[in-house]
């Protein structure tokens, strides 16, 4: 029998951070009640029996009464912050070229707490195209060809095929959870 804050829980990552959890997308952002949750025993938690699968949560930001909870596949992750044209825009906000994933999570949480502006090269990091997050920067968000999981500057038909895909994430561990699966049952995690 599954608590009823786990459940919350991971309806919550079902929900908000799907694509992540089936291996398409590096990482997805969600934002937390702390009041709702245990978000620091159920993150704890979680990382713990998915390290297996390489995902992993970090908090980004203790905001007041809300966490903003990065879920990301370590692999994937790896693999995108290696793309030269990435790597190089995130040169422009401080992040070292010789960083690893971990210390470029840190540099994200620390932008993200102290910015005064949204760290908006947190896109890169979600796997939005480098193209799009210029774009946003450049434009202030305004001006975008189109608006599902993020502004699309460049390529709308490429974004609705992938949003699309998204959506059939969301759907399916939506569905899984349902049927009475926990999170760990539904992604094969033991």
């Amino acid at each position: 029998m599954i608590c009823k804050d786990c459940a919350l829980f991971e309806q919550k990552l079902a929900f908000h951070t799907a694509p992540a959890l089936l291996g398409i997308k590096p990482s997805n952002l969600m934002s937390l009640d702390k009041e709702e949750l245990d978000i620091y025993g159920n993150a704890e938690s979680f990382n713990r029996r998915a390290a297996e699968k390489g995902l992993k949560i970090k908090i980004l930001c203790d905001c007041g009464k809300r966490c903003l909870v990065l879920l990301y596949n370590e692999h994937l992750m790896k693999d995108m912050l290696s793309e030269k044209d990435r790597r190089r825009m995130l040169e422009r906000f401080g992040y070292e070229r010789s960083c690893g994933l971990e210390e470029c999570l840190d540099r994200l949480a620390s932008r993200t707490q102290v910015c005064l502006e949204f760290p908006h090269e947190i896109g890169l990091f979600l796997g939005y195209p480098v193209g799009d997050v210029q774009g946003f920067i450049s434009n202030h968000g305004q001006g975008f060809k189109l608006c599902g999981y993020w502004k699309v500057y460049s390529d709308a038909d490429r974004a609705r095929r992938i949003f699309k895909n998204y959506d059939k994430c969301r759907a399916f561990l939506c569905n899984k959870l349902e049927q009475g699966y926990d999170i760990y049952q539904a992604l094969k995690i033991s």
